[in-house]
Parts: structure tokens; C-alpha cells; sequence
């Protein structure tokens, strides 16, 4: 428990005593890690870019090879977006 002050106000807890007579109390890195971090709203995150690649393509590729979309979408990049070769190409890898 915090002791209290000559002035009466109770002393902070402390959590790490340094050497050179330096010491965090835990008020003050609470209250700094809320107004650093927890006080400011979170930003969102960006939204990918649309697609070049027909949708169709997409689901093609990531069903047949049980990949998600962003894998698909890497391998008709790969292939240029020839969606024969994007599946050759899968077929090869396997």
C-alpha cells in the first residue's frame, strides 16, 4: 500500500529502482501508455486494390487448388494472367 506524504498526498507505487537514484512509478507509465496509445483510436486498415483478374478466374484457380484468393491471384500475375497457364503451372508445382 502507498505510503502518504508529508504534503498528503500518498506516495506512488514503485516499480523499478535505478542506481542512480531514478525510479518509474506506476501512475506515471500507466498514464503515459494511455496517452500514447490507448486515447488514440486505432487507424484502419487499408483496403486492397481491386482485382485486374476476372473474378471467375480467381475462384478457378483457388478452388481447384484449394488456395485462397490472394494465392490465386499471385499465380495468374505469374502467368501473366493466362488462366491455362496459371493452372499448368499449379499442376507442375504439386
Amino acid at each position: 500500500m502507498a505510503t502518504v506524504r508529508s504534503n498528503g498526498r500518498p506516495e506512488a507505487e514503485v516499480i523499478v529502482n535505478f542506481l542512480d537514484g531514478q525510479s518509474y512509478s506506476k501512475g506515471k507509465v500507466e498514464e503515459a501508455f494511455r496517452a500514447l496509445r490507448l486515447d488514440k483510436p486505432y487507424p484502419k486498415p487499408a483496403k486492397a486494390a481491386p482485382s485486374s483478374f476476372k473474378a471467375e478466374d480467381l475462384d478457378l484457380i483457388a478452388q481447384e487448388f484449394d488456395i485462397t484468393r490472394g494465392q490465386a491471384e499471385k499465380v495468374l500475375t505469374e502467368a501473366q494472367g493466362n488462366v491455362g497457364e496459371a493452372l499448368k503451372r499449379q499442376v507442375e508445382l504439386r
